[in-house]
């Protein structure tokens, strides 16, 4: 499949027809969004807009940011238009996040290094009250607190067949974790909450956990993986054959 047609592929199934189950979907004539409760964020996942209606769009949306008073994210990809559109959100005050690169691997391509058992000691999630080593994790590599993830992930393991947990251990302590989600009616399976605690990087203990979840993908038989990468990721990724489609920005806005 050409590049252009992996991209619309992309655009269908993880901006436009995907749904979360903790969200309340709003799918208005330029832009589709979604809500979550106070505190949760609440973001734009797609728009489809020209030169002639941008300005408007916008300021129809900040009215309604306003109104919720609640922090609101507009994901930009590198191929939405008009082309600028990251330069007039900034100027309506949001603030922009680094670019991620969007990457994606067709799984019939899998190299036979992520189909191997790991080498490391790697446990499989599948309750709240076992969520504790990844928030210590998540809580180690990127500070704050991470408390949401019993709430939000909890919530996401009760669905079945939602949504599969790892985290994988260093001498019996947890290192590294990440996740993978199974959107019902789609190819393309997505990987969230890639994280290794810094000290213990240089083990395979990513590579281990991202094996685990190329290999739920393949028994699944999806067709696609999907992942946001950050700098520190994309090489890794790249290394196991996933390639960039695109590049995603986060526009933040906080009244």
């Amino acid at each position: 499949m050409k590049r252009q047609q992996l991209i619309a592929l992309f655009d269908r199934e993880q901006r436009i027809e995907i749904e979360y189950p903790d969200m309340i979907k709003e799918v208005l004539p330029h832009v589709i969004r979604f809500r979550r409760p106070a505190p949760g964020m609440n973001f734009i996942l797609y728009s489809q807009l020209n030169e002639d209606n941008v300005e408007g769009i916008i300021d129809e949306q900040l009215a309604d940011m306003r109104q919720f008073n609640q922090p609101y994210e507009w994901k930009v990809y590198a191929h939405d238009q008009p082309a600028d559109l990251k330069d007039r959100l900034v100027a309506k005050g949001f603030s922009l996040e680094e670019p991620e690169a969007v990457m994606l691997m067709e799984l019939k391509k899998t190299p036979a290094s992520l189909l191997k058992p790991p080498s490391v000691e790697v446990k499989t999630i599948e309750h709240r009250d076992q969520l504790g080593d990844v928030v210590a994790i998540l809580e180690k590599v990127w500070g704050g607190s991470f408390e949401w993830v019993y709430g939000r992930l909890g919530d996401h393991l009760e669905i079945p067949g939602y949504v599969k947990v790892y985290v994988a251990y260093s001498a019996g302590q947890a290192a590294c974790t990440g996740w993978i989600i199974f959107n019902p009616n789609s190819q393309i399976a997505s990987l969230w909450g890639g994280s290794t605690i810094p000290e213990l990087r240089g083990q395979g203990l990513y590579s281990a956990v991202l094996a685990m979840r190329v290999q739920e993908a393949h028994r699944r038989n999806y067709r696609y993986l999907t992942m946001d990468a950050s700098p520190m990721s994309q090489p890794i990724l790249e290394h196991h054959g996933f390639e960039v489609l695109t590049y995603a920005t986060g526009c933040k806005w906080e009244d």
